[in-house]
């Protein structure tokens, strides 16, 4: 064995503890930088007006993103509806059932894969499978690409959940005599809700803001949503829209927006954070 002097050792153990400390405040800073930048310019947007009234056409100085609010809202949700029923019966299947075969781990590799491939390369396969045959941009097509994203999140975060319930509760539900599936559903999944309630958080933070796919697939439209058969207002590509507009009325609606969406991912972050910690000194 080869015999290193202790103070060499302790040498680098300091460098390596103030390249990391500097690496996390260098994060730090950047990401204070952004929410103060945001804070500052989308503040001057909020008022009455910015929630409750519709965008109005370009030039005309009154407006808001009270249509956006509600489409994005209607987006998330109806990706939610799509998405987490998949997500869990995938992360159920890899937990419980399919753990150590050859298929589960073929899922668990293709959720890997998906949970890094780019928004864009979604909204385009969507793109080609819905919007394109069906000729129009509709509400529909933007939340089955916002489902796609939540999938994978669901699916590895149900799997690792279910996977921290100890056994000990499954095999006694069983030795009384309560079939598979029930164990499943009505013991471990209520043992692991909290979790689950999290990667729920951690998945609508996730696609809230993503506008790339919705580029793709539901573009956006000034007007309430009434139908999802057609262009739904949202405030991602509201944001990119007003962003690009060369009157300060709509940068400045753009920049609240941005606010809007930020606060939102932050609450349900920390909010998932909050409901970890509870659950651990339970």
């Amino acid at each position: 064995m080869i015999h290193r002097p202790a103070a060499g050792r302790k040498l680098e153990d300091r460098l390596l503890k103030v390249i990391s400390a500097c690496a996390a405040l260098l994060g730090i800073l950047a990401l204070a930088w952004i929410l103060l930048v945001v804070i500052e310019k989308g503040a001057t947007a909020i008022n009455w007006d910015f929630f409750f009234h519709r965008t109005l056409p370009t030039g005309e100085a009154a407006g808001g993103v009270g249509n956006a609010i509600v489409g994005s809202a209607l987006l998330v949700g109806l990706a939610i509806v799509i998405g987490v029923p998949l997500g869990m019966m995938a992360g159920v299947y890899l937990a419980e059932f399919g753990r150590d075969t050859q298929f589960g781990t073929a899922v668990r590799f293709s959720a890997n894969v998906m949970m890094g491939i780019p928004s864009i390369i979604v909204g385009l396969f969507v793109y080609a499978l819905l919007v394109k045959p069906m000729h129009m941009y509709s509400g529909w097509a933007g939340a089955v690409a916002l489902a796609i994203l939540m999938l994978p999140i669901i699916a590895r975060t149900t799997e690792d959940m279910l996977q921290l319930v100890p056994n000990a509760l499954r095999e006694s539900a069983l030795a009384l005599g309560a079939p598979r599936w029930k164990v499943t559903f009505q013991v471990v999944f209520r043992a692991a809700r909290v979790g689950l309630l999290t990667g729920l958080l951690l998945a609508v933070a996730r696609v809230s803001g993503e506008t790339a796919p919705l580029l793709f697939t539901c573009l956006n439209s000034p007007y309430w949503p009434t139908s999802l058969n057609g262009p739904v207002a949202n405030l991602p590509v509201t944001i990119w829209d007003h962003a690009m507009s060369p009157y300060d009325d709509l940068v400045r609606i753009a920049w609240g927006a941005s606010l809007l969406i930020t606060v939102g991912v932050l609450v349900l972050n920390i909010s998932s954070r909050l409901i970890l910690r509870r659950s651990a000194h339970e």
